[in-house]
């Protein structure tokens, strides 16, 4: 097993890294050449913060809300929504319920209401749907099982967004800690042909009360036509974990164990599954992330690596909720797992229609100069 020089991404678990002649893997270079020029943790990331705050603020003054912010419970949104306190904007907070909330998700997320006074919608799924759906992914075989639930809660966002007329999704999604995923561990969450196609060929019954984002929607209507914009102020500040659990703690917040305790299906999928099923260890992202940041050292990332990605004592009780909560035997999640790996692309997706898409960016770009950004 050779492992990058830098982080600790390596070529068991990530199947098209690739090194250069001094040991640092492609995934890194990338980092270094592309995504950190995107990073501004600083003097600059300061002034360009105040300007976008001013600009919602102001774009925002007559409406009953200037923006919009899904709240999961997880640090990043958290933090996030304690910042937007702060900085004196008027959000409207919602959180979607797709039925694996932890009680200490609940419990953060009443503090934080509580704290900042902002308005909070939760969006309650209907479980049956989550369920059904759910488990057309675990007979799918792909590695991403995390899509039923993000994708959902994405498109609840935006529809709140078109509702209150918002212009403005603050999301909590950030360079410092998320910087690196390889894109051979997941497939696009917000891809709703490839949803479609897996519950076709494996879902149960119909995909009612479920709501889906087209690709038009997605890359056409909501950007451009009702003009939705996604922003991510973490990116322009000195964002750490360890500060922003600090700040938290102060109005009474918990930390969780390990990445997106929030949700008690994403932390069994990410600290049990994906070993198990793909031998991923997500740690590996999540931790090359802190090193690239200078959150952490590479040696307290290998040393964090040591110890198994899920507690031995307590993975068969949880392994036994997943399955009372989704109604099937433990045996059947076995065979679950027997069941052969398939990538993203074994399904009817978009990739080509996003091919060309990106194309007619680039060559936006190069008449207006701009850089056109979408994301969740």
């Amino acid at each position: 097993m050779t492992v990058c020089k830098n982080c600790v991404l390596d070529d068991q678990s990530v199947p098209d890294i690739c090194f250069d002649s001094s040991g640092l893997c492609n995934y890194c270079i990338n980092f270094f050449e592309v995504t950190s020029k995107e990073w501004f943790p600083n003097k600059v990331g300061e002034k360009k913060l105040l300007k976008i705050l001013k600009r919602i603020r102001e774009e925002g003054k007559k409406k009953e809300y200037d923006c919009i912010i899904g709240l999961s419970g997880g640090i990043d949104s958290s933090y996030l929504t304690l910042k937007a306190k702060d900085w004196d904007l008027r959000p409207l907070v919602v959180h979607v319920d797709a039925g694996w909330n932890s009680e200490l998700a609940v419990s953060n997320i009443e503090k934080i209401i509580k704290y900042t006074g902002f308005d909070l919608h939760t969006e309650v799924i209907d479980w049956d749907v989550m369920r059904r759906l759910q488990l057309a992914y675990l007979k799918s075989g792909v590695s991403n099982q995390d899509v039923p639930q993000d994708h959902i809660f994405f498109s609840t966002l935006y529809k709140y967004s078109i509702k209150h007329k918002i212009n403005y999704s603050i999301s909590g999604g950030n360079i410092a800690t998320e910087s690196i995923l390889p894109d051979i561990w997941h497939g696009p969450a917000m891809d709703a042909i490839s949803l479609k196609d897996i519950f076709k060929k494996f879902g149960k019954g119909k995909l009612e009360n479920y709501r889906t984002i087209s690709f038009f929607q997605y890359y056409i209507w909501y950007p451009f036509i009702n003009k939705l914009t996604t922003l991510r102020p973490l990116n322009y500040m000195p964002y750490n974990k360890e500060i922003a659990k600090n700040e938290l703690e102060i109005i009474g917040y918990k930390n969780y164990k390990g990445k997106h305790g929030e949700s008690l299906f994403t932390k069994f999928f990410q600290e049990y599954y994906l070993p198990k099923k793909f031998k991923i260890d997500k740690r590996r992202a999540h931790l090359s992330s802190l090193i690239l940041s200078n959150q952490i050292t590479r040696e307290e990332a290998l040393k964090e690596l040591l110890e198994k990605p899920y507690d031995p004592m307590k993975i068969k009780e949880t392994t036994e909720f997943i399955c009372k909560k989704l109604e099937i035997s433990q045996n059947d999640f076995e065979e679950l797992l027997k069941i052969p790996n398939r990538k993203y692309e074994d399904y009817r997706n978009w990739s080509n229609r996003r091919k060309i898409l990106t194309s007619l960016h680039s060559i936006y770009k190069n008449i207006t100069g701009k850089k056109i950004k979408i994301y969740s």
